[in-house]
């Protein structure tokens, strides 16, 4: 038997050509045309126009409230008074530190009572609703939001009122030495003391304006639950979790944007209110920090009561609250904007 040479591995040289540089990447452009380009037009003149509005709306407010603003100056966001006058002398006394106060205060007690409502009613709609009620449930839910202010004013001052001011009773009795829950001169361990020390408060007019903002709440979260990936659902299931245990490494994560988002927006929608809350609160102009005792304040309450017989200046006077109330809100919502875009719903839904 012959060996037999094994040929050694032969080099192969290639030669290249020099590299002279980098060239770009050659851009892509596309172009829209048809109806394309007729539904990108439609879209950024949309834009446009809710923009202009905005601004026409901010540059209306600021022209009429310039009288007063000149007159107040940086006191206007200090006072607590509201004692316009005819804007001359020493008599002429307002700001919107009580009634601004007052307005944050209900927003938070409603967003407080809203997000857990939303929050669990969202979750049982997307993840254990059985698929043929979820239709019926989004629906009901929805139609919250179409009942008009006025119907819920009647029915927190009709309804609710006569029947919070027991629990509203029961918390300053026992959660009192809180001191956003202290009631000032009320006798809580009197059986025979009267309650309307309780009505007509921040905590009541919040309990409403949280109900009406609940609906919009709950659809931002629902949607934004909803859009959590099937492959990544998939894969908690095929990684043997539980339904809850998918919920929470997958679904809760992926919406936190959504929730943040949704209680933001709430929040905004909560501090415009005006019929619900100008029909149970008694209007104050002083910082009043107790939710439970008699006597709130809100910004766009207090235009709802004096607008009809104000004077020129008091109207001005107005208008500057209205302004600053407007800046709030937009601010609000724009960080809330902010927050859905930067979540994983919001990009994935965009």
């Amino acid at each position: 038997m012959t060996e037999q040479s094994i040929p050694a591995a032969e080099t192969v040289v290639v030669d290249l050509p020099p590299v002279t540089g980098t060239e770009p990447p050659r851009a892509v452009r596309l172009r829209a045309r048809g109806g394309d380009r007729v539904f990108l037009t439609v879209l950024a003149g949309s834009g446009i126009l809710v923009l202009t509005v905005i601004a026409v709306i901010g540059g209306f407010l600021g022209t009429r409230a310039s009288q007063a603003l000149r007159v107040a100056g940086t006191g206007f966001l200090t006072t607590a008074a509201w004692s316009p006058g005819n804007g001359t002398g020493g008599a002429s006394k307002f700001g919107v530190a009580g009634i601004l106060t007052g307005t944050v205060l209900i927003g938070l007690v409603a967003i407080v009572i809203a997000v857990p409502l939303a929050f669990g009613t969202a979750l049982y709609i997307s993840e254990y609703a059985p698929p043929r009620l979820r239709p019926l449930f989004t629906s009901l839910i929805d139609l919250m939001a179409a009942v008009p202010s006025v119907v819920y004013g009647l029915w927190g001052f009709l309804f609710l009122e006569h029947r919070a001011v027991g629990v509203a009773h029961w918390m300053a009795t026992y959660l009192g030495w809180i001191p956003g829950f202290h009631v000032t001169g009320a006798r809580v361990h009197d059986p025979l003391a009267p309650l309307t020390v309780y009505t007509a408060s921040t905590f009541i007019a919040g309990i409403v304006v949280g109900l009406m903002i609940t609906p919009i709440v709950s659809s931002l979260m629902r949607e934004s639950f909803s859009q959590a990936p099937l492959g990544e659902r998939e894969g908690a299931y095929a990684l043997g979790a539980t339904k809850w245990g998918m919920i929470r490494t997958v679904v809760l994560p992926f919406g936190r944007g959504g929730v943040i988002g949704g209680a933001m927006l709430g929040l905004g929608r909560a501090l415009g209110e005006t019929i619900a809350v100008y029909m149970i609160i008694s209007l104050v102009f002083r910082i009043q920090p107790h939710l439970l005792q008699a006597g709130a304040s809100s910004v766009a309450a207090l235009i709802a009561a004096h607008y009809g017989t104000a004077t020129p200046f008091e109207l001005s006077a107005l208008m500057a609250a209205g302004l600053v109330l407007f800046l709030l809100t937009l601010v609000i919502n724009l960080a809330a904007s902010a927050i859905i875009a930067r979540s994983r719903s919001g990009r994935d839904s965009g």
